[in-house]
C-alpha cells in the first residue's frame, strides 16, 4: 500500500512478531525459511506492483497509485507487455486474480472489485466491497481476499457475497497487514505489508505454518528514491517456481527456499 498514507508502523508488527516467536508451538512447529536466487527478469520500474499472477505463458500485474493504476498482462518470462487497461485516476489499484474467464482486480479505498473479460480486459462488472481492498487471490472456486487487517475473506463468485472469514494467527496472537496474496499448492501465501516477509497460512484454520524472510532481496544499488516495500507474490504452477517483486522494483526474482534450523537447534 501507500507508504505515507498508513499509520501503522513496521516496528509495531515486529514487536508482534518477536512476542509471538517466543510462545510456545502449539501444533505442528512453525517452519522459517531463508531463499537462494535462482534468476532474474527485469521489470519495469515503474509499475507499483499491488498484484502479480502467473497462468502459463501470460503474468498478470496490478499497479497502484492514484492516476497511474493498471491491469497489464506480459508475455512471461520474455516480459513483453501485451495489454494493458489504465483505471480511472479516482481508484487506486491492488490485487488482481484470474479464475477462469474473468481477471479480478480489487481498489484500495474505493470498496470496488472490477470484474474484466480476460481476453479483452473490458470491464463487465464492478462488485462492492465492505472493507479496504488488499490483495486477491483464489482456491479454484472462491475469491480470497485481504484488507490489511488479520482478517481474509472469502467471496461466492456467484454473487460476490462474503461467505466466510478466516483469522490469521501467529501463535496465539493475530498476524495484521496481510497484503499481497498467493494460492500455492493448497495454502494461502501472504505478503506482511512492510515486513519482508511472506508467511505460509493454513486456509482452513489461519494459523501460520511459516515465516520466509526476504530481508535484504533487492540489492541496495537497485534502490532509488521512489523504490518502495516488497510486495508480488506469483507461483508459477507448470514449473512449480516462487516469483516475488516489489513495488517500483527493476527485478522479478525467482526463489529456492531453504529451511532455517529452528531456535535451539543443531
Amino acid at each position: 500500500m501507500n507508504s505515507y498514507l498508513r499509520t501503522v508502523t513496521a516496528r509495531a508488527f515486529a514487536g508482534v512478531l518477536a512476542a509471538t516467536m517466543a510462545l510456545p508451538a502449539v501444533a505442528a512447529p512453525l517452519m522459517r525459511y531463508g531463499y537462494e536466487v535462482l534468476e532474474q527478469l527485469p521489470h519495469p520500474r515503474e509499475n507499483f506492483v499491488q498484484g502479480l499472477q502467473i497462468l502459463g505463458d501470460t503474468l498478470y500485474v496490478s499497479t497502484g497509485q492514484y492516476g497511474e493504476s493498471r491491469l497489464l498482462a506480459y508475455e512471461f518470462p520474455a516480459m513483453k507487455l501485451k495489454q494493458e487497461h489504465a483505471l480511472p485516476p479516482a481508484l487506486f489499484g491492488e490485487g488482481v486474480t484470474r479464475l477462469e474467464d474473468r481477471i479480478y482486480q480489487l481498489t484500495w479505498r474505493a470498496g470496488q472489485l472490477i470484474e474484466y473479460d480476460a481476453e479483452s480486459f473490458k470491464p463487465l462488472a464492478t462488485h462492492r466491497i465492505s472493507t479496504q481492498g488488499w490483495g486477491l487471490t483464489h482456491n479454484g472456486s472462491e475469491l480470497i481476499y485481504s484488507d490489511g487487517s488479520h482478517q481474509l475473506y472469502f467471496l461466492n463468485t456467484d454473487d460476490m457475497r462474503v461467505k466466510r472469514t478466516l483469522a490469521v494467527t501467529l501463535g496465539a496472537r493475530p498476524l495484521p497487514r496481510l497484503n499481497e496474496l498467493e494460492w500455492i499448492e493448497g495454502e494461502i501465501w501472504a505478503n506482511v505489508w512492510q515486513a519482508n516477509q511472506l508467511v505460509r497460512i493454513d486456509p482452513e484454520t489461519g494459523a501460520v505454518l511459516g515465516i520466509v524472510d526476504l530481508r535484504g532481496l533487492l540489492d541496495p544499488e537497485d534502490r532509488e528514491p521512489g523504490t518502495d516495500v516488497l510486495n508480488g507474490i506469483a507461483w508459477d504452477a507448470d514449473n512449480r517456481a516462487l516469483w516475488v517483486t516489489g513495488k517500483r522494483w527493476p527485478w522479478l526474482y525467482r526463489l529456492k527456499l531453504r529451511a532455517m534450523p529452528a531456535p535451539g537447534g543443531p
